[in-house]
């Protein structure tokens, strides 16, 4: 049971963030169950009706609209997750359920990936309802569960089985974008308007088998160790998608030569490889951008330790940029590996092609007044989130849960990983920012 809650808690985002965090949820099992009806209850003391729905009742979502001023606008979706990966066995400096404030930081597994952007968006939600803001559309606010494995009790059971509760919705806000990226002393908000396709496929190995005392050339063990190494010391080709194009045109514009004409030629797919080897490890995180990526991660072979298997499994995690297929990874990989590999997609959640671009500048012109030197750019997402399940319905995510961050921060490196934080601060910039959001026309 939930006791009694402050409503005027949602003035106060740092300590919001604190008491989701203090819910642990870790996926599995998710049980996010009374993180939800926390959130539910902050909702209900300030006057906002709410729909729960669920698959499993220990694993719910919640559904809340705001009515807009005007009934010609198409809705606007704001939604989040609240499950969590698992807080690892490093070395906490806090515990990761604590949601301590420490160093002008909220630390605790989920700061960043979602439940501080879940803070932001409530937050945001509940003052356009306190305040009766002049709405321009109907804002519709989902929590969900589920989010960090397949969105079986989230994402994915909502579209499938109560899709009415989104009609006529064309754009959402959610995770990932506007936080801070530093390149060349400029300060950019890389906005998320597309990402890549998730997929899984399955390579089987097959090799002549036996005794582990015979002696057995070309066996299923020695292929794959050649097919690993193939995978580790090759990309696959690189593609020069539109986003990506603008989004590196843009940042070559921002910074001064050589800086700006080495972005430049990144655009390029002749000239790509050599100059991402120009940026060494700098360039390692813009690599997924422009290449469809393959890694192995789990390998099934053996039952013995006398018998050589004669068959291995490995499933490779692969992420499809947008427009290409499973088959199109295939054809590239067998380009590497030749023929005597079995590959099959096991999963693929297909992304649209490629984006509209109709709320960008909109949402740029919000980061330019909330931060005069910051500069927006389109972004490609490498990961997927529960947006690849809400494109289902015609749904463009654009990722802008903004995030002013100190340059020495790593967004990437941060999430999932020890020591998740997020500066007090930003957390009220984001509010603040996503409100205007909710606001513009």
């Amino acid at each position: 049971m939930i006791s009694s809650i402050d409503k005027t808690l949602y003035q106060r985002p740092a300590e919001l963030l604190q008491q989701l965090i203090r819910f642990d949820t870790t996926n599995p099992p998710g049980n996010e169950v009374q993180c939800i009806m926390f959130l539910k209850s902050l909702l209900q003391e300030n006057g906002i009706q709410t729909t729960i729905l669920a698959k499993d009742p220990s694993r719910p979502n919640l559904i809340a609209r705001i009515p807009g001023k005007a009934q010609d606008q198409t809705p606007l979706l704001l939604y989040g997750h609240v499950d969590v990966v698992t807080p690892g066995s490093g070395k906490w400096t806090y515990p990761p359920f604590s949601g301590q404030i420490a160093d002008g930081f909220v630390w605790g597994r989920g700061a960043l990936d979602m439940k501080g952007a879940v803070a932001m968006m409530t937050s945001a939600f509940i003052q356009a309802k306190v305040e009766n803001a002049p709405l321009p559309r109907d804002i519709v606010l989902c929590i969900l569960s589920d989010e960090e494995e397949n969105g079986e009790y989230g994402a994915r059971f909502l579209v499938e089985n109560h899709p009415q509760y989104f009609k006529d919705v064309r754009f959402a806000l959610s995770e990932f974008g506007a936080f801070t990226l530093y390149i060349g002393g400029k300060r950019f908000y890389p906005i998320e308007v597309a990402q890549k396709q998730k997929c899984i496929i399955k390579a089987m190995i097959k090799g002549d088998s036996g005794h582990g005392s015979s002696y057995v050339k070309g066996a299923a063990m020695a292929k794959l160790a050649r097919f690993l190494d193939q995978l580790d010391k090759n990309l696959l080709p690189v593609h020069i998608t539109p986003v990506i194009k603008q989004m590196f045109l843009a940042i070559a514009d921002a910074l001064p030569f050589p800086s700006g004409w080495i972005m430049r030629q990144l655009t390029k797919p002749r000239f790509n490889p050599f100059f991402m080897k120009l940026l060494g490890p700098k360039g390692h995180a813009f690599i997924p951008l422009f290449h469809n990526t393959v890694n192995p991660t789990i390998v099934h072979g053996g039952d013995k330790i006398n018998v050589i298997p004669g068959q291995i499994e490995v499933q490779l995690d692969v992420r499809i940029l947008p427009g290409f297929t499973p088959q199109d990874v295939i054809n590239e990989l067998r380009s590497l590996i030749g023929n005597d590999i079995l590959l099959e997609a096991s999963l693929f959640d297909e992304g649209p092609d490629y984006p509209q671009m109709e709320l960008f500048q909109i949402l740029a012109n919000i980061i330019k007044e909330k931060d005069p030197q910051g500069i927006p750019i389109p972004l490609m997402l490498t990961g997927s989130s529960d947006a690849r399940l809400f494109s289902r319905l015609g749904i463009q995510t654009y990722g802008f849960m903004p995030m002013q961050l100190p340059p020495d921060t790593n967004f990437n490196r941060m999430i999932h990983s020890v020591d998740e934080r997020i500066p007090v601060d930003t957390l009220q910039f984001g509010t603040n920012a996503l409100y205007m959001a909710i606001l513009s026309q």
